[in-house]
């Protein structure tokens, strides 16, 4: 068993023990009950609002592929290499989703250090995005304006160290003084930060995350799907707030795949906010992060396997 496969394994198995644990909470009972009453067709509506979600995310990588004026890679290859990131979707942050640019780099020989910072773009543009949506449908929710506040907080740090050259200047210098292991990385910081600077830059944002906008809203409709399911009555605009916040308190916290995090924060809205029962918000909430998180991991794996037969010897190997 490879050390990729195992992690997975163990982030499964986490998943399974976060899940299980809210089932015991509301009771195995209550929530057979509800999933009994489940209208399933909803789940596969939500599935297919959160590939949705994927397609609009392969819209944005083209844009930055085309922005880094990176050619020769046919759009079902970019869509494959782009959907094989999903497999490291649980990694804390999305942050795992660089395995893509290495794939590029195998199959296409494109270098991954040009192209490493376009997930650094994806993640910013993501988190305005949810930002955006959050913000609106804060106002009615007690401290919604304080996640739309951190979220914004975040995002303004991270846009002033990419349009701020001096630190990165002093840092890349320091790292050619210093030599060794660092001097001989430092020209490839030097690329990947030229990237960052074209994909990340204020000029490069408004495309972007209209999409990510549009995106993140998809797989809050999933949410509101399921819960209509349930037969609850729910604006869509709090279902879409509700997801929102979940996902960006997932993102901040460093956990694999938010694990936990969004689960709480998910299941505590749709009770306490919601006027769920406690059943019903707790299988949900597991209906929603299988449409969501899981099934992006098992369109990741589908994806690879697919590329490693295209390119059987580039990636015969090829682990994250």
């Amino acid at each position: 068993m490879t050390n990729f496969v195992r992690r997975v394994l163990i982030a499964m198995l986490l998943g399974v023990l976060v899940y299980g644990g809210f089932v015991l909470y509301a009771g195995f009972t209550t929530t057979k009950a509800s999933l009994d009453r489940f209208a399933w067709i909803t789940f596969l509506a939500a599935v297919a609002l959160a590939t949705g979600n994927y397609l609009f995310r392969f819209v944005k990588w083209q844009y930055y592929l085309r922005r880094l004026d990176v050619r020769g890679v046919g759009t079902v290859d970019s869509l494959l290499v782009f959907l094989s990131g999903f497999v490291l979707t649980i990694t804390p942050g999305k942050v795992g989703e660089v395995f893509k640019c290495a794939i590029l780099a195998r199959t296409h020989h494109v270098p991954a250090e040009r192209t490493a910072p376009i997930i650094v773009a994806e993640r910013l543009t993501d988190a305005i995005g949810v930002i955006a949506l959050i913000v609106l449908g804060s106002g009615a929710f007690k401290g919604g304006l304080g996640w739309a506040l951190a979220g914004c907080i975040a995002v303004a740090v991270g846009l002033v160290l990419i349009v701020w050259e001096k630190p990165a200047a002093i840092v890349l210098g320091w790292a050619k003084r210093r030599g060794g292991v660092m001097g001989r990385l430092a020209p490839r910081l030097e690329i990947a930060f030229a990237s960052l600077r074209v994909v990340a830059g204020p000029s490069a944002l408004l495309i972007p995350t209209a999409l990510s906008v549009v995106a993140w809203a998809l797989e809050g409709i999933a949410l509101y799907v399921l819960v209509v399911g349930f037969g609850a009555v729910m604006p869509l605009g709090v279902a879409v707030f509700f997801y929102s916040t979940a996902s960006l308190a997932g993102a901040l916290i460093p956990v694999p795949g938010g694990l936990g995090v969004a689960e709480t924060m998910l299941e505590q809205q749709l009770v306490r906010l919601g006027g769920m029962s406690h059943g019903d918000a707790v299988a949900a909430m597991i209906l929603c992060r299988i449409a969501t998180l899981w099934w992006a991991v098992l369109v990741g794996f589908l994806a690879l396997t697919t590329l490693r037969l295209r390119y059987p010897a580039e990636l015969g190997k090829a682990e994250p």
